[in-house]
């Protein structure tokens, strides 16, 4: 019975493709979201990637010039600290 029907696919063959590189190296080729240009597994499914002004990225201040900044001042006093400890044990000797 099954075999007496046949199948019109060529609407779905023709739908746009996502093309989303994947870890094989040729380009995915699952139909797009309607709509968007990536499947739903690549970022075309609804509220998928990061909300708009990526607000994330102020949540903790660690990537602001004022951290990077103290961080360095702490990797400067750490390392003459450890410069003067080299000092004071090869005077000890």
């Amino acid at each position: 019975m099954s075999g007496d029907h046949i199948r019109n696919t060529g609407a779905m063959w023709t739908s746009p493709r996502c093309g989303a590189g994947t870890r094989s190296g040729l380009a995915c080729r699952a139909p797009a979201v309607h709509g968007k240009s990536r499947c739903r597994m690549h970022g075309g499914a609804r509220r998928s990637g990061a909300p708009k002004g990526n607000q994330n990225a102020r949540t903790h201040g660690e990537f602001t010039g004022d951290a990077a900044a103290e961080r360095a001042r702490d990797r400067a006093v750490l390392n003459d600290a450890l410069k003067l400890l080299a000092e004071l044990s090869r005077v000890a000797e």
